[in-house]
């Protein structure tokens, strides 16, 4: 049951006011993306117009309203009575339910768990749930073996009414007005009324006993900014008589997205907290996938979003907490905007390279904490005004990106990497040979020197990783994966390592820092800085070799880009970081050479089709359903993870597909852009969303890519073949528009051929038309 936003309110724009007008704008397109993405979940949702809204709730003020967003299903329930209901019916199945009792700490052996210290004695479980909403930090600190619960608590607000004269009816709408920062619903007759307040009171900082529940204060004047908001939605209120304001504590995560799963380390330990609010409204979900994940092992669904695993220690620090979650709060109800990010606990993780990329005009995101250039912004650039740029529309960076983007085509860029998650696994014998092989679906006993790009999968032969592995010698192997698997990752080999003293795991992400050349003088720069030929002829694609580059000795040099253009990655010993950057810039002046940042990488591996995990692929995603069953080797000797579901799903076919969308008849100056996340309609029928989207500098046109799931006339899934989606004609949906779409399922590498002839025939024509 979700509990909020039956009606999303905005506000009229003023004529004489372009910011406000643009925020109306902007609004309009938020309350059409969240209906769109309703639909697409199977809820029913409307948007309605004033006058239905005084329909629904007689209280609200609707003269600054031009609509809102209704959601006719939603429903409100009583969180104790839920509580109590599920309580009697557990016990009615035998669970025993201890009250008045504290958890002192989690016992552990041998990693796995083994029971609960409690003050009335200890209780023996293989699995432990920590659901101690706000205290679960303090309870994952508790025991000899840390766990890691990045939350924190903050003071949350509201207002509570005696009936009114005209008691509100109990079926009346939860309200939302976002602008107001508020939330409404009747209760008893009266209004219950609360908010996120932009500037919000944190607690609990230093631990429990600083400030106890029950003597939590009322605060009327923090609280007077959204009584007033109230008072301009709802004016009937101003007579109403008050019952209390009430003062709680509310857990949040450094994200706005709540803590599920089993921890990293300790095998039995399950977390489910940090609801950021709306315990409810996700307790059914989030109840039913934690028990499936306990009792077979994984959900029926792919939750890494909230998996407690996309956090580390990193992320565990009071003072970091304590200053997120002030950003965090107010965000439930501000408005975001693609591409954005926290402004709080920056600086966190940084390159050697950090303040000399800032110091020419590197424009900052994060990622796990690890700051990574988005863009540079030339000399003589608006700095304020693009670091302002919050838009759906064509973003104020489209010709910086370009430019980098032409200059790594054309020329050679650099990219500073290092953020990549990176380990070293190595052995006595051919333990770590023989771990690969069982968790890779590719095949690793290839020469040394050679890289393999595979996945790791699970036992259905989804990803549980997708990384490239280098062979540095016979029993030593170098792993590289996206930044934020760093702990899912290590998480996961750790799981089916033997315990063998003779083989090791070590996390290596601080040790390198990787510098990204790409372009087609990338062979040149490294040429002259090295001494050594690095053509293809003398420098295969997917091979690795320690070299000197400028003074530096032990560079690891990889013929790879992660885009599908030319050039190679250096993994460079971090004291050597400064150095190499240096030469390389300063060599490469002459071809050209050019700071460039994750966005123009972003619209390459997009345009050649590449899938990034955490955004396209997941743990429920196969190679089969990506088009990279060429990664795999099912005729290996190891009997790899994963390799019965492929075989089963190679006889009976795959019912979903990772496509390419290039949008037609798309206007990228006038119209709103895809970013993620819009439905794929083919015939007419709903099919899919999309799961990444850029601009293709070199097509000159939208791409997407994302999934195409079709069902039976019965709504089973229906098998997908290339024939099936090479005869229907496609849409993309933005924002309540359908534009129309070529679907592939191959790279672009044709496409531009084709239009490298086309272009080449243009301009002979014209030549010989002169």
């Amino acid at each position: 049951v979700y509990l909020y936003s039956p009606a999303i309110l905005w506000q009229k724009e003023t004529e004489h006011n372009l910011k406000t007008a643009f925020k109306t704008a902007v609004c309009l397109w938020m309350i059409l993306l969240k209906c769109k993405f309703c639909r697409v979940l199977g809820v029913s949702c409307n948007v309605i117009k004033p006058k239905d809204v005084a329909r629904l709730h007689p209280l609200v003020n609707i003269h600054d309203l031009v609509g809102a967003l209704h959601l006719p299903g939603d429903s409100v329930v009583s969180p104790p009575d839920v509580n109590h209901a599920l309580a009697v019916a557990s016990a009615a199945h035998g669970v025993q339910i201890y009250e008045h009792t504290s958890v002192n700490h989690v016992v552990v052996k041998k990693g796995h768990v083994t029971a609960v210290e409690t003050d009335r004695g200890s209780i023996e479980c293989e699995y432990f749930v920590n659901c101690a909403g706000q205290w679960a930090y303090e309870l994952g600190q508790s025991g000899e073996v840390k766990v890691s619960v990045p939350l924190h608590g903050c003071e949350h607000f509201y207002l509570l009414t005696k009936p009114l004269s005209e008691p509100v009816q109990n079926d009346s709408p939860v309200l939302i007005d976002m602008d107001g920062r508020i939330y409404t619903r009747a209760w008893h007759g009266g209004i219950l009324s609360g908010g996120f307040e932009k500037n919000p009171k944190p607690i609990f900082t230093e631990g429990r006993n600083q400030l106890e529940i029950q003597n939590m204060q009322e605060d009327w004047d923090h609280f007077e900014p959204m009584l007033s908001a109230l008072l301009r939605r709802m004016p009937g209120l101003e007579s109403c008589e008050i019952q209390q304001l009430v003062n709680c504590p509310e857990s949040f995560t450094p994200d706005m997205r709540c803590l599920m799963g089993e921890t990293p380390g300790i095998y039995g330990y399950f977390v489910l907290a940090g609801m950021n609010s709306s315990g409810l409204s996700f307790a059914g979900g989030a109840g039913k996938y934690l028990a499936e994940w306990i009792t077979y092992g994984y959900p029926s669904a792919s939750v890494w979003p909230l998996d407690i695993k996309r956090f580390g220690n990193l992320q565990s620090s009071r003072t970091f907490l304590r200053h997120r979650v002030m950003e965090v709060m107010p965000l439930l109800y501000e408005l975001k905007v693609p591409r954005w990010d926290f402004q709080t606990g920056r600086q966190l993780r940084t390159s050697p390279l950090y303040d000399r990329l800032d110091m020419q005009g590197a424009r900052w995101m994060e990622k796990h904490g690890f700051e990574r250039a988005k863009y540079f912004i030339p000399a003589g650039k608006d700095l304020l005004a693009l670091d302002q740029s919050k838009t759906f529309y064509k973003p104020d960076w489209f010709d910086i990106v370009g430019a980098e983007v032409k200059c790594c085509k054309e020329a050679v860029c650099v990219i500073d990497m290092s953020s990549f998650t990176k380990f070293e696994l190595t052995s006595a014998g051919d333990q770590a040979l023989q771990l690969l092989q069982r968790l890779c679906a590719n095949d690793l006993d290839v020469p040394v020197g050679h890289i393999v790009h595979t996945g790791m999968l699970n036992q259905r032969g989804g990803y549980e990783n997708d990384c490239s592995v280098v062979r540095l010698s016979k029993n030593s192997f170098f792993i590289i994966s996206p930044t934020d698997q760093q702990v899912h990752c290590w998480s996961w080999i750790k799981k089916h390592m033997p315990s063998d003293p003779q083989l090791h795991l070590e996390d290596v992400s601080w040790k390198y820092t990787a510098l990204n050349l790409i372009g087609p003088r990338a062979m040149d720069v490294l040429s002259e800085l090295s001494y050594v030929s690095m053509t293809p002829e003398h420098f295969p694609s997917l091979f690795c070799k320690e070299m000197s580059v400028g003074y530096a000795n032990g560079i690891r040099v990889m013929s790879m880009t992660h885009t599908g253009e030319p050039g190679f990655m250096l993994y460079i010993p971090i004291e050597y970081a400064l150095h190499v950057y240096n030469e390389v810039m300063s060599v490469g002046q002459k071809y050209g050479i050019r700071n460039a940042g994750y966005y123009a990488l972003r619209s390459l591996r997009i345009e050649k089709f590449f899938a990034f995990w955490g955004q396209d692929l997941d743990s429920f995603t196969t190679p089969l359903e990506c088009g990279r069953e060429f990664r795999v080797k099912f005729d290996k000797d190891t009997d790899f993870l994963g390799r019965d579901a492929l075989l089963r799903q190679r006889v009976e076919g795959v019912s979903r597909r990772f496509v390419m969308l290039v949008l037609e008849d798309h206007d990228t100056e006038l119209d709103v852009w895809p970013w993620w996340g819009e439905p794929i309609y083919r015939n007419g029928e709903l099919i899919g969303v999309t799961t990444s989207s850029a601009y293709s500098y070199t097509l000159q046109r939208h791409v997407c890519l994302g999934f195409l799931s079709p069902t039976n006339t019965d709504g089973s899934p229906a098998t997908v073949t290339a024939d099936f989606i090479n005869r229907g004609d496609y849409e993309v949906d933005i924002a309540g528009q359908r534009f129309p779409a070529k679907a592939k399922l191959y790279p672009f590498s044709s496409l531009f051929a084709q239009q490298k002839r086309r272009k080449d025939d243009m301009e002979l024509s014209n030549f010989q038309s002169k």
